[in-house]
């Protein structure tokens, strides 16, 4: 995870397109919507909300420009912790589709959202506000409860939007707030409609309230202590104190009262004590998140020699994991290497430690030890992410560009809608020589992104380069129908 420069100035110049391509992003949706330049009458199924399809369709828009925006963290291990917590509640979030979308913003801010399409955000600054893994689930209860309840629409109808320009003025505003960056605030995109997308980002207080309590009973149901949701509460008040008018952007959606704090810990502690530890996995990702927002290696190696010195004679694993972060980040390798062999002394089968050996073998050019490593942990944790995304990056880096797509295709088919392997699938058919593979993967990348014109390029010419009744041919001819039917584009197939 690297910082990304001239962040500001990026985020301005999507300010000024951001009505725009949302605009195009919803002709793209429906074919329908498409010809007709209109999106959905806000009405529809469900006792006058809006219907799921609907609902579904927001989300498709949602998602595609923020897999355009790059202003997401894309670190397999961080990114795993938070599936896992995110599945171990779902059991108990009452909503019929359990698919989530789940979004890490790139933002030291403290921010969540849940948005229609059932999509969460977590700002990367979630971990830096929390310093235990129960306030930290609360935020992501809470978050599952508004889906549950479909607060989003909810509000939508309340609030009689049902003309195109303002629902993409909505869109908009829900992507450039997640993103967090006071200078590019709803206003400056879409003008009066801003007044409109900040009305729907903003939840009343009785859906606040519902929420709460709702998002208290996942907790509970999944075995994590529901105090924990007040005492983030208290220390996001603390927070707003500390910043004086300034709120917490997560505030600024999320109306925080001190009787809203007393109704929380009243309802907490109606539920049997328990003391909930945390899981280790929640503060190694968490030291990664820090580490990623210190600013600078140096900084970050300061900062966690310093904590981990408070742990004399001992092993602190989480501080010790960070300092060998960090000391990776400042190419100090050697030593963080080091560091992570002893913590595997005592954890041998923990993933995190395994594949960040791995990083570090890799920077030090040691790549068949690296790929030994993954291949070993690959046999005791079949599937997992994170050993598998860096088996593909180990064969990369022996040579191995064919297995390395073999490995990366097969996670395209448990994550299809994660774009940023399907690009490095492409970059890996190239280094095989597959021509038909980089265009196939290229265009299921430029789906994703929104941009269908692209994608039919590439599976084009995919189709030129495949054999006429292959099954690979035929898959590029289903997928051509396909994008032909969603587009309305007939032209397309051959």
């Amino acid at each position: 995870m690297s910082a990304k420069p001239h962040r500001t100035q990026r985020y301005r110049h999507l300010a000024a397109r951001a009505l725009l391509s949302c605009t195009l992003l919803c002709s793209t949706i429906n074919p329908a919507l498409a010809q007709n330049q209109e999106l959905p009458t806000i009405g529809g199924l469900g006792g006058g909300l809006i219907s799921q399809q609907q609902e579904t369709e927001i989300g498709e828009q949602v998602l595609t420009y923020l897999r355009r925006s790059e202003a997401r963290i894309d670190d397999p291990l961080t990114e795993d912790y938070l599936r896992s917590l995110i599945f171990r509640l779902l059991p108990s979030v009452p909503l019929n589709d359990k698919n989530i979308h789940l979004v890490l913003i790139d933002s030291p801010a403290l921010n969540a959202f849940a948005v229609p399409g059932n999509i969460v955000g977590v700002n990367g600054g979630l971990f830096l506000h929390t310093d235990s893994e129960q306030a930290f689930s609360s935020v992501l209860a809470h978050e599952l409860a508004h889906l549950s309840q479909r607060h989003f629409s909810r509000r939508l109808e309340q609030q009689q939007t049902n003309t195109p320009m303002a629902l993409a003025g909505m869109i908009a505003g829900i992507v450039l707030s997640a993103m967090t960056r006071s200078d590019v605030g709803i206003a400056a995109i879409v003008g009066t409609q801003a007044l409109t997308a900040q009305n729907m980002l903003q939840y009343s207080r009785a859906h606040e309230q519902e929420a709460d309590r709702i998002g208290l009973q996942i907790m509970a149901d999944s075995g994590l202590d529901p105090k924990g949701m007040p005492e983030m509460f208290e220390q996001m008040m603390r927070e707003n104190r500390l910043q004086g008018s300034r709120l917490p952007e997560y505030l600024s959606t999320h109306p925080l009262t001190q009787s809203r704090v007393s109704d929380t810990w009243a309802r907490a502690e109606q539920y049997p004590d328990r003391h909930v530890e945390d899981s280790l996995e929640f503060h190694l990702a968490r030291a990664r998140v820090q580490v990623h927002y210190l600013g600078t290696p140096e900084r970050a190696i300061e900062q966690f020699q310093r904590l981990d010195a408070q742990f004399p004679g001992q092993i602190n694993p989480a501080t010790s994991y960070g300092l060998a972060v960090a000391l990776l980040a400042g190419n100090r390798t050697s030593e963080a290497e080091e560091i992570l062999r002893e913590l595997l002394s005592h954890q041998p089968g923990r993933i995190t430690y395994m594949v960040t050996l791995a990083e570090a073998l890799l920077a030090q050019d040691r790549n068949e030890e690296a790929n030994e490593l993954i291949r070993q942990a690959l046999t005791r944790n079949p599937n997992n992410l994170p050993i598998t995304d860096m088996l593909a990056r180990t064969e990369l880096a022996l040579g191995n560009s064919a297995a390395a797509a073999a490995t990366l295709k097969r996670l395209t088919r448990d994550y299809p809608d994660k774009e940023t392997l399907w690009r490095r699938l492409a970059e890996a058919e190239g280094q095989a020589r597959n021509i038909v593979g980089v265009h196939q993967a290229r265009a299921e990348y430029d789906l994703l992104i929104g941009d269908y014109s692209s994608a039919r390029r590439q599976l084009l010419q995919a189709q030129e380069r495949a054999l006429p009744g292959s099954p690979t041919y035929q898959q590029i001819t289903e997928r051509l129908t396909a994008l032909s039917a969603a587009t309305g584009d007939q032209a397309a197939i051959r």
